[in-house]
């Protein structure tokens, strides 16, 4: 499903997407531009959130907040979650 936006950019802004967009560059159209970055924000910040959940793992692991894995993550994980429970 393709939904619009509208966007009012300063003559700075405006000059940027279109040194960026069209002949010669890599992106055809400001809109090609403009989701290229909104993607490339959305990555990073799924990397920050991802490289956190690791600094977390690795602060459990040294407080010793930590289980021996069975090799069942699937049973790991329920037995946690009914100790949440109880």
């Amino acid at each position: 499903m393709t939904r619009s936006i509208n966007l009012s950019l300063t003559d700075e802004l405006r000059a940027f997407l279109d040194q960026n967009s069209g002949n010669g560059t890599l992106f055809s159209t400001p809109s090609e531009f403009v989701r290229a970055l909104i993607r490339e924000k959305k990555e990073r910040q799924e990397a920050a959130a991802l490289r956190h959940a690791i600094l977390d793992g690795y602060d459990d692991a040294i407080h010793g907040r930590t289980v021996a894995y069975s090799g069942d993550l699937r049973a790991l994980l329920a037995d946690h979650r009914k100790q949440r429970q109880n």
